[in-house]
């Protein structure tokens, strides 16, 4: 089975996604591929995808999903730049604990940030 053209799929969705916020079509050249999963038994893909919007500068991630004929998207406004997004993908997400920690570290912290990151 042949391989995605990712570069295709991104051109062909620039042009059928448009900004949550302006409703703006997206540019291809503004539009980034931060991570992809071919499956080649199946005819199935991932891609995760940062774009800027040219009207209203604002940023989305899509995660697009393609399951035989079949597209799937989910995107969510962010003010993560296309770096940033990759640098965050494979990062463990926030748990309870995390949340418990930073918490009981604000309970007592005394608001000088300047002190603590000496």
């Amino acid at each position: 089975m042949a391989r995605f053209d990712f570069k295709r799929i991104v051109e062909w969705l620039s042009f059928v996604l448009r900004c949550p916020v302006c409703g703006h079509k997206y540019n291809p050249e503004r539009t980034r591929i931060i991570d992809t999963k071919d499956e080649k038994p199946q005819a199935s893909a991932s891609l995760l995808i940062h774009t800027d919007c040219d009207s209203c500068k604002s940023s989305v991630v899509f995660s697009i999903a393609i399951d035989g004929p079949e597209i799937f998207s989910i995107g969510m406004v962010t003010d993560l730049t296309s770096q940033d997004t990759s640098k965050f993908k494979n990062k463990n997400p926030i748990n309870a604990d995390d949340v418990l920690a930073t918490h009981e570290f604000l309970k007592e912290f005394n608001g000088d940030f300047r002190e603590l990151l000496k």
